[in-house]
């Protein structure tokens, strides 16, 4: 299941929001979308992770957790296709 955080600190790694969620379960990857003009992430970035119970899990526990100063925000990621309303 793909999931969403956003309102990542600006001082937080791939590899530390990584490992937060590791405490739920096994991930596949970590990215955090990056700004190509400061070099920065943009606050928000995306988890894999292969088991859907893991994963809802990790997204009960973790919303509206502080991480590194900031309160997160945790949601499955919805597909832009399907958020727009296009099949």
């Amino acid at each position: 299941m793909k999931i969403l955080i956003r309102n990542i600190n600006k001082e937080t790694t791939e590899s530390s929001l990584q490992e937060v969620f590791e405490a739920y379960g096994s991930v596949q990857y970590c990215t955090l979308i990056m700004d190509t003009e400061t070099g920065k992430h943009k606050g928000f970035g995306f988890i894999e992770m292969p088991k859907v119970g893991e994963a809802k899990a990790a997204i009960v526990n973790l919303n509206n957790t502080m991480l590194d100063g900031s309160s997160i925000r945790v949601k499955r990621a919805i597909p832009k296709e399907l958020e727009s309303g296009k099949p």
